[in-house]
């Protein structure tokens, strides 16, 4: 199994909830061959993705961040 971990740390715990809220439709509806561990501890955000593939590993990470990059903006925006 590939693997790749991400923490973030973010500015509030409300900015916390808009991220897990926002991936877990994408979580649900898996990414073909990727196992996803979404986990928080106040402000701190914890990503673990899980491929069978290299390949696999780089489209997941590429997309989660993406999404998580994209709730912020939105966020701010609002």
């Amino acid at each position: 199994m590939k693997c790749a971990d991400f923490t973030f740390y973010l500015d509030s715990e409300d900015e916390v909830k808009v991220i897990i809220n926002s991936l877990i439709p994408e979580i649900r509806n898996k990414i073909p061959k990727t196992d996803i561990k979404l986990t928080c501890s106040g402000k701190i955000l914890y990503l673990k993705i899980e491929t069978s593939d290299i390949s696999s590993l780089r489209a997941a990470c590429n997309s989660y961040l993406r999404w998580i990059n994209t709730a912020l903006n939105v966020k701010k925006t609002l």
